[in-house]
């Protein structure tokens, strides 16, 4: 009996250690898995700023208005040619915006090679970088969706409302309709803007008449973009786009004499009836079309994003509201770019 006592005793035993030895790795699988858990990481929010030489101080006002209006996790991708970005980086590891997350990408301009037709009314608008919007796959290579922005404007909201705005299934972006807003129609009238497709696309043209889209449908602005990258290229957007560059170089398409942009016209085109939109609230635009129009102070404090399209921009002189800009603003520590004010 006590033979067969002791045996028990020594067969208990070796069960409790057995299961004790068993139990470590999967407790250690466990804890990883929590770990590593994708419910945990909080989402990255990637945002695309182009920072161009001469206008530098604009991508910076922006990014500094984005990062003090959220905790959401932002990285930023500032895209510039060979020769501006050294200056970019500095300017932002010697400023208070060192703590963002942000990744400097060169954009090449041999890619617009033979696709931009030569305009001198307005050659500013044929700078490479006004084409970064075109490319959006070819710059950034991990994310679902991204934000596009372009550097006249200042966000006064939380950046994470913007990127959480719904994309219908099969488009590829959402942007502002030009009469979206009543509170801007006036504005419009009153500086002669125009806000339907006949401003952007020359309807003398067979080409233009073929695609069948009346002259009358309202226009959309693409300085403000939210852009799911699987579906952009799965329908070859980039492509799409420059068949019509390429169209317009031979044919004269489009022109900036019209709607004042010759990056707006082939979006108009590819994206026609194609878009989802973004809440109006999100892009207050024409703040740059007159040194002179200006909107109310109450109804730009509860705009989430303003936009400075147009010649007259807050960090030149004139420019109407340029408080609003200048609050999010961070002097150059090169001391090479400087606002142009009317005591300067």
């Amino acid at each position: 009996v006590n033979q067969i006592l002791l045996l028990l005793l020594v067969l208990t035993v070796c069960a409790i250690l057995y299961n004790k030895v068993h139990q470590v790795p999967s407790a250690l699988k466990n804890e990883t898995v929590d770990l590593e858990s994708p419910e945990e990481m909080e989402e990255e929010i990637p945002v695309v700023i182009c920072a161009a030489a001469g206008r530098m101080g604009a991508a910076v006002a922006a990014i500094s208005s984005i990062y003090s209006n959220t905790e959401a996790n932002v990285l930023f991708y500032i895209v510039g040619l060979k020769t501006t970005i050294p200056h970019i980086r500095k300017w932002i590891e010697n400023s208070k915006l060192k703590e963002i997350k942000f990744k400097v990408v060169e954009f090449n301009p041999m890619v617009l090679k033979g696709k931009i037709r030569q305009d001198a009314s307005r050659p500013e608008l044929l700078q490479p970088l006004n084409f970064v919007r075109f490319y959006l796959p070819l710059l950034i290579q991990k994310h679902e969706k991204v934000i596009y922005l372009d550097d006249d404007v200042i966000v006064q909201g939380d950046i994470q409302e913007l990127y959480d705005t719904k994309l219908a299934p099969g488009h590829a972006a959402a942007f502002s309709d030009d009469c979206d807003l009543p509170s801007t129609h006036e504005m419009i009238r009153s500086v002669g803007m125009q806000n339907t497709y006949m401003g952007f696309l020359d309807y003398r043209k067979q080409a233009i008449r073929d695609l069948g889209i009346s002259p009358s449908t309202c226009s959309f602005n693409p300085g403000v973009i939210v852009a799911n990258m699987t579906e952009w290229k799965h329908q070859r957007i980039t492509k799409q786009l420059e068949k019509w560059m390429q169209r317009n170089v031979e044919e004269n398409l489009y022109s900036s004499t019209l709607g004042g942009g010759v990056a707006t016209s082939p979006m108009l085109i590819v994206f026609h009836g194609k878009y989802s939109s973004i809440n109006p609230m999100w892009h207050i635009r024409h703040l740059g079309w007159s040194p002179d129009a200006r909107y109310s102070e109450q109804f730009l404090q509860e705009a989430k994003l303003l936009h400075w399209n147009g010649r007259y921009k807050p960090w030149d002189y004139p420019s109407v509201h340029t408080d609003l800009w200048e609050n999010w603003f961070i002097p150059d520590p090169s001391g090479k770019f400087k606002l142009t004010r009317p005591d300067s």
